[in-house]
């Protein structure tokens, strides 16, 4: 896809069509709709001049994209041939290049904070720890797709506040608390999570549960607390299966894989006794105190494994085993578990060396004269990488302030804890700011960004954080007035683990794999489906899209790729043999599973383009056009009606997706969109709803032989 920005260096000798016959072309094949009349897609061409085209180079980039993916002339209209279209688009390329070459335009930024993600990707870094944010700040403004667009961020009193509970909660999980007061912190599990599995992070032999990193504040007694799913009678799920199948179940509790705690499942509690027992087994378990230490541990629970092989639910062998929660003796064969909760500490008895505690007390005091040296180096060390570079004299005298207002009122780590906080809110923490010179020398007001804000721009792409001290002093050496020493850079940084940011972050983003969160297919019709399966499907994309940056493949091989990732749950859902365990690892997809190759044949893909209980070829080549071609069709009339729904008799017959969409489309506002989203869509109708391979629809042979308008053909 063209773009008016292409290079700095543009072609310096006219490429393409003269003018006069660019304004010749223009006049025959495109005024007649593109009048001041007519102004079809909101566009006018009746004053349309080559020579001056580079003073309006939205409406150049808008000619460019239509013309290059062959969307005008409109089908049934007069069409220039290739080689005439190919020229102009060139000539119109060039000319908007060399314009921009010479008077560049990057636009302007308004301020642009840290959103939820690059706020904790940055504490992680100058901190050492996992914070969940979302419990603190609100969720930021989406557009386009992404969270991170400078122009739509606002900055609320709300929001500050939000800055504030988690400065105050990071600031103490860092430091550590030794008058931590009792808390409750629950971590929930999906319901539609398959719990037949092994769970990563739980210790081998177990199934279902969960396994989380949890920032302990302080060393001390906790207790964990387990719930189980429970169904509307009072049972819970499994009980009638484990009082007639004998099966002894019993919940592993762990602490970075070494086992605190074995806890009896009793099937004889239901919802309407719960409490008896002190809540000791049943619907609720709860472990005796365990003495544990400050900072981040990993906390795990997860059934003990009695059987051996896949259990047999009621609806073998699907691993959606919560399908149907009406039933009422339950579903499934096992009890589910529904959340954990960490609860403490009950009795503190210190604050133990934690990873976070080494990286900011790079000093200690050994009398109280050496306290304030000693804070200051701290506030030194801290700022210089909070505020993506040295600290001035004033950010460290603003922190150092703060730091005798906690020591006044309390030990030396208490103004050390006071003094994080207050970076933590600081605008040079919390904004990416970018300074104009104070005077602009260049005619068109454009100037030269510094290398340290080039160097925070890098990081927060690659690596959705701050930069680090190597590219730090990159930047202040003159590393990056280079496009030599920017990429030296940038080589560096993707090579990091760091920059999977750009598959987790950029890619999920633009290939909205946040949809898959959202998408609940029917369970009827697609049993098959649960939150394991589209957990599997989201890390399956990520892993793809990174292999094709750290790997400098080409850009095309996101469509042409022979290879995928997958884990055993997510193997068995494609049909592929021989895949065991909940480790993703790379398989070579064979020549007969073409149409899984690349980005189309991702089940995050087919997922997220089908409506709960069917396909949606529309969806799939809308999203095609818009993630891939960068042409996202206009919104549909208002008043075009849906298709018709599924005959009430199971038993009739119903047309295929491709005849009901061929029937549907015949408005002619409609047509032509239709004629290029459908056949896309139509060329992946051997995928279902939930991305498993079939060869009928409605019990008739699916036809995917399609053709765009200009009778290229479509394949998958």
């Amino acid at each position: 896809m063209a773009t008016a920005h292409k290079s700095t260096k543009a072609a310096a000798v006219p490429v393409g069509l003269a003018p006069d016959a660019q304004n010749e072309l223009v006049a025959k094949y495109c005024v007649g709709c593109h009048s001041e009349k007519g102004h079809a897609g909101q566009l006018s061409l009746a004053n349309f001049d080559a020579t001056k085209i580079d003073k309006n180079a939205e409406t150049a980039e808008k000619m460019i994209r239509k013309l290059r993916a062959g969307m005008m002339p409109p089908p049934g209209a007069r069409r220039p041939d290739a080689a005439t279209v190919s020229s102009f688009v060139d000539a119109l390329e060039s000319k908007i290049d060399s314009a921009a070459a010479v008077n560049p335009n990057p636009g302007w930024r308004p301020f642009q904070r840290l959103n939820r993600a690059e706020y904790a990707r940055s504490v992680k870094d100058l901190l050492g720890f996992q914070v969940d944010v979302n419990s603190f700040l609100p969720p930021d403004t989406v557009s386009s797709g992404f969270d991170n667009i400078a122009d739509v961020q606002n900055f609320s009193p709300t929001l500050m506040e939000g800055y504030l509970r988690a400065a105050s909660q990071i600031s103490r999980l860092a430091v550590g608390d030794r008058n931590a007061s009792a808390t409750s912190v629950t971590y929930k599990i999906g319901r539609t999570a398959s719990q037949m599995r092994h769970v990563d992070g739980t210790p081998m032999g177990t199934r279902g549960g969960t396994s989380v990193v949890h920032v302990f504040p302080a060393d001390g007694d906790y207790v964990v607390k387990v719930s189980m799913h429970n169904e509307p009678l009072g049972g819970i799920f499994g009980r009638y299966s484990m009082l007639t199948m004998d099966i002894k179940e019993q919940v592993d509790v762990s602490i970075n894989g070494e086992r605190v705690a074995l806890l009896d499942v009793s099937p004889s509690m239901s919802e309407t006794d719960f409490g008896q027992n002190g809540g000791a087994n049943g619907l609720e378990l709860k472990t005796p105190a365990i003495h544990i230490q400050a900072g981040p541990q990993r906390v795990s629970v997860a059934f003990v494994q009695k059987l051996d092989g896949p259990v047999d639910d009621l609806i073998s062998p699907l691993e959606n085993t919560l399908a149907d929660v009406n039933i009422s003796y339950g579903v499934t064969a096992l009890p589910h578990m529904r959340d954990m909760a960490i609860i403490g500490p009950s009795v503190v008895t210190g604050v133990s060396e934690t990873p976070s505690r080494k990286r900011i007390f790079t000093c200690r005091p050994l009398n109280a004269n050496e306290e304030e040296t000693c804070a200051a180096q701290i506030v030194k060390n801290l700022t210089a990488q909070a505020y993506r570079g040295e600290g001035t004299p004033d950010d460290i005298q603003d922190a150092m302030e703060f730091y005798a207002r906690g020591r006044k009122t309390g030990d030396f780590e208490n103004g050390i804890r006071l003094a994080l906080q207050s970076i933590l809110v600081s605008p040079r923490f919390l904004f990416r700011l970018e300074q104009a010179p104070n005077q602009i020398k260049t005619a068109s007001g454009s100037y030269r960004i510094t290398e340290q804000e080039l160097a925070s721009r890098l990081s927060f792409f690659l690596w959705d954080s701050g930069p680090d001290a190597e590219l730090i002093k990159a930047a202040n050496n003159g590393g990056l007035r280079t496009s030599l020493g920017v990429e030296k850079q940038v080589k560096r940084m993707l090579a990091d683990k760091r920059s999977e940011a750009l598959s987790t972050r950029f890619a999920y983003q633009w290939l909205r794999l946040q949809d898959l969160e959202k998408m609940i297919p029917d369970y009827l019709l697609f049993p098959q489906y649960d939150d394991t399966l589209a957990q599997s499907m989201i890390r399956e994309t990520e892993l793809f899209f990174d292999s094709i940056v750290r790997e400098d493949h080409n850009v095309l091989d996101l469509l042409t790729a022979d290879y995928t990732f997958v884990n055993e749950r997510l193997a068995k859902h494609y049909g592929l043999p021989n895949i065991y365990g909940s480790q993703f690892r790379r398989v070579v997809l064979p020549d007969s599973m073409e149409d899984r190759w690349g980005l189309t044949g991702k089940g995050a893909f087919l997922v997220t383009t089908s409506k709960p209980e069917r396909t949606s070829p529309v969806t799939r080549g809308k999203w095609v056009m818009g993630n891939l071609l960068g042409m996202p069709p206009p919104s549909p009339p208002a008043d075009v009606p849906p298709l018709p729904p599924r005959a009430a008799d199971p038993n009739a017959k119903e047309p295929t997706m491709r005849h009901k969409m061929e029937t549907h489309r015949v408005r002619p506002d409609c047509v032509q969109c239709h004629r290029l989203m459908d056949p896309i869509g139509f060329s992946l109708e051997n995928f279902d709803a939930i991305g498993l391979w079939r060869s009928e629809d409605e019990s008739q042979p699916i036809d995917t032989n399609t053709q765009v308008f200009d009778n290229t053909k479509v394949t998958s």
